[in-house]
């Protein structure tokens, strides 16, 4: 299980409200300057944290801990995260159109196994949220028999 990621943004705090707002959440400073904390307020303790655009996580010295440090902003991000939220597709897609963010509904048999609603926070950060008529879909394609039929035998044993 994966209870936290983080992200970063051009806009954080903008970035973090509108994840609260499909999640339901709050939205706290975060530790870091200019970052900011999403909660849903799950039974597992679920966050995102989003960094402003170009922070990065970066191994301490020695014995230190990781550090966020600045790095040259990516234009886009090589990791996504598929999220269960409480809204609902129309919803969702009404908010990623009020703030300009590509979004689409993604239905299970149009080239995915199960159904989401891809969501880019700032047109760079790919979201797949699923409301919950999304999650069964989810879980049934995720069984080792639905996968190993996807993706065939594992490379490992």
């Amino acid at each position: 299980m994966i209870h936290h990621i983080s992200i970063d943004a051009q806009e954080p705090l903008r970035v973090a409200s509108v994840l609260a707002e499909i999640w339901q959440g709050k939205v706290y400073k975060f530790l870091v300057p200019s970052s900011f904390l999403v909660m849903p307020f799950d039974d597992y303790g679920t966050h995102i944290v989003v960094f402003k655009q170009g922070d990065a996580w970066m191994p301490g010295a020695d014995t230190e801990s990781a550090k966020v440090r600045q790095t040259a902003p990516a234009q886009f991000m090589p990791s996504h995260a598929a999220i269960s939220v409480p809204t609902s597709p129309d919803h969702i897609e009404q908010i990623g159109q009020r703030e300009g963010w590509r979004v689409m509904a993604r239905i299970r048999g149009d080239v995915v196994p199960f159904s989401v609603v891809e969501f880019w926070v700032e047109n760079r950060t790919l979201f797949e949220f699923m409301p919950p008529e999304f999650v069964l879909q989810y879980e049934e394609a995720m069984q080792p028999e639905s996968i190993q039929k996807m993706m065939g035998q594992p490379l490992n044993s």
